[in-house]
């Protein structure tokens, strides 16, 4: 419910003590009042940032004190309720636990801060009602990371063939060559295929092995006859 002034529309009629809204009736407006004040819930909306949020159907907890003040109700305490994103490193989904602190003061109708403030500045108590969701809507997005990590120390994944670094281990990497020596490299692999073929079929060619033995007779029978 968003904040308004302390003319109650007629949805803000029907709020209820319940879930975000509570109220304040019980309290009074002695100043120096307080009433501690601890409610869990299910939010029926997802609460958050596009990759980590508090899920819709996620359990609330909220430990609040309330204070009477001479300008309306302070409102102090938690809110804890589970997390769950995707990691920005490894795409992996993740889940954990936020912790909000909040302190906050709803004005009284007709109250001097009420009087003197936009309506965007301070949020305002309607029909004695407190609706805490747009204070916590806020504070969860100041909160939650826009990048959020599956654990602090996430190796993320590899640039060049996408698995997951914790996976792969240290060892995993590529050779990477510079593309301007691709080609030499081609003509270096061409080469040695190509020498490597030829000394083998020198190798297994029988007339080679004989021109061989003749040259070497022939180079013996000279250095006899000198």
């Amino acid at each position: 419910m968003p904040a308004g002034s302390g003319k109650p529309s007629r949805h803000r009629q029907q709020a209820i003590d319940a879930g975000f809204v509570l109220d304040v009736r019980s309290l009074g407006r002695a100043p120096g009042s307080m009433k501690q004040r601890q409610r869990s819930f299910t939010t029926g909306e997802r609460i958050g940032l596009d990759l980590v949020a508090i899920p819709a159907g996620g359990q609330i907890d909220m430990d609040l004190t309330l204070q009477s003040v001479s300008e309306g109700v302070l409102v102090m305490g938690s809110v804890t309720a589970p997390i769950e994103g995707e990691c920005s490193r490894c795409l992996e989904p993740f889940s954990d636990e936020i912790e909000i602190q909040l302190t906050e003061l709803f004005a009284y109708p007709d109250s001097a801060t009420e009087q003197t403030t936009e309506e965007d500045e301070i949020h305002r108590l309607v029909d004695d009602m407190i609706d805490l969701e747009p204070v916590v809507v806020d504070a969860v997005g100041l909160e939650l990371p826009l990048s959020p990590l599956c654990s602090p120390d996430c190796a993320g994944l590899c640039p060049e063939c996408g698995v997951k670094m914790a996976i792969a281990g240290s060892e995993h990497g590529h050779e990477i060559l510079d593309p301007r020596w691709a080609g030499l490299a081609d003509f270096s692999a061409e080469s040695t295929d190509t020498d490597a073929a030829s000394i083998e079929a020198e190798a297994s060619d029988p007339s080679t092995d004989s021109t061989l033995a003749a040259h070497n007779g022939a180079a013996s029978k000279k250095t006899e006859e000198s």
